[in-house]
């Protein structure tokens, strides 16, 4: 096990401790002089007592699995939360909340400019603050910044500028190289208007959910492929120190390999599947299957590579969605290529909100015992 990878998994008996997060506090630099169009709204929460966090909201529409091989954990750690649990915790600090800042117009469905907004959230005194990126789930269909409140919650009242972003997905016609270029695009802005939100450019992490999660991975293993860089603010960088992977597909062709037999041949089988448009495009009638190269430039385990971000993983073992293999395969490439990375597998949790009905594992990515390995990983990483 090298240095930096004993350092993340030590970093994870912290999550018992009360550690606090994020730099000294001092004054938030005045904003730029571009600050009134990217900034022209903001809304302040007050403190209240310390209460659970807003619920994320089940998300449906999408095929649940019927059944699910068991979960190779040999080289990550089990979490055992409880769907009843202590959960995490909302209301301690007061926090700001910036909405719809336009960071990039693009193309969008047609070839019509599309404006790509995003979200900011932080504490509303000190500064400057390390800033997480959060990429929301959706199927490559949607992008909602507004989901997981609780969450970006929860990390900005630990001291994290915690900026939420939507992105082109099919809906879009955009495929994986435009979502990605979105992120960084992103990054590269937030970076560019550091001073106005309270930023310290040098401390960005990237956090992502099921399809978010894997634009962060990507976002993670392609630092220095100019590919996936486009648009304004190039004098900035989109490298990131750290990427939180929540269950996001990494080899999309394999996103169903754990599944029952008919879960799997739909998803193999498939030649329109939101999965293959974002890969293959919009027009294009193959399967993933038979397109082996094209879903080996959308792997971010085929960028990996010394230097890259630290990397940590979470994974129910029930995930019906996305196959709980799709983060151990990244996870070990990662290590075989001399990358940080951690991974957890949450024992008999499903792929976050999207569970069948009745099911209340959902709940378990909510509590304390989760969050806490999140949290310590980010204070590790970002100094």
């Amino acid at each position: 096990m090298n240095g930096s990878l004993r350092r993340i998994l030590v970093a994870t008996t912290l999550c018992g401790l009360a550690v606090a997060a994020g730099p000294p506090a001092g004054a938030v630099a005045a904003p730029g002089p571009d600050a009134a169009t990217a900034a022209p709204t903001a809304t302040t929460a007050p403190a209240a007592p310390t209460a659970d966090c807003p619920a994320q909201p089940w998300v449906g529409g999408l095929r649940l699995a019927t059944s699910v091989a068991p979960d190779d954990s040999r080289t990550s750690t089990v979490l055992h939360p409880r769907a009843d649990g202590p959960k995490m915790q909302c209301g301690a600090k007061e926090t700001t909340l910036r909405k719809d800042i336009t960071y990039a117009t693009v193309p969008g469905a047609g070839g019509q400019p599309r404006e790509l907004k995003l979200d900011v959230l932080a504490p509303t005194t000190g500064g400057p603050r390390p800033l997480v990126v959060f990429l929301p789930g959706g199927g490559f269909v949607t992008a909602n910044k507004s989901g997981s409140l609780g969450r970006r919650t929860h990390l900005a009242e630990q001291g994290y500028v915690v900026a939420s972003v939507e992105y082109r997905t099919t809906r879009d016609e955009a495929t994986y190289v435009d979502g990605v270029a979105d992120a960084k695009a992103a990054i590269r802005f937030l970076r560019a208007h550091a001073a106005a939100y309270g930023i310290d450019p040098s401390e960005v992490a990237v956090f992502g959910e099921s399809a978010g999660g894997y634009l962060a991975s990507m976002v993670g293993t392609t630092g220095g492929v100019q590919r996936f860089d486009a648009g304004a603010h190039l004098d900035q960088s989109s490298r990131v120190r750290a990427v939180v992977n929540w269950y996001g597909p990494s080899d999309l062709a394999k996103l169903a390999a754990d599944f029952d037999p008919a879960t799997r041949a739909a998803h193999e089988n498939s030649t329109d599947s939101a999965a293959v448009k974002y890969v293959l495009g919009p027009n294009d009638p193959t399967r993933l299957q038979d397109a082996p190269a094209a879903v080996a430039a959308a792997d971010p385990a085929t960028y990996a590579g010394p230097g890259d971000a630290a990397f940590t993983h979470f994974h129910g073992t029930d995930d019906r969605v996305v196959s709980p293999s799709q983060t151990v395969l990244l996870h070990h490439a990662l290590l075989a290529r001399g990358v940080p990375t951690a991974r957890f597998a949450l024992k008999d949790a499903g792929h976050g909100p999207v569970v069948p009905e009745g099911d209340t594992s959902a709940r378990m990515w909510e509590t304390q015992h989760v969050i806490r390995p999140l949290t310590a990983f980010l204070r590790w990483q970002l100094h």
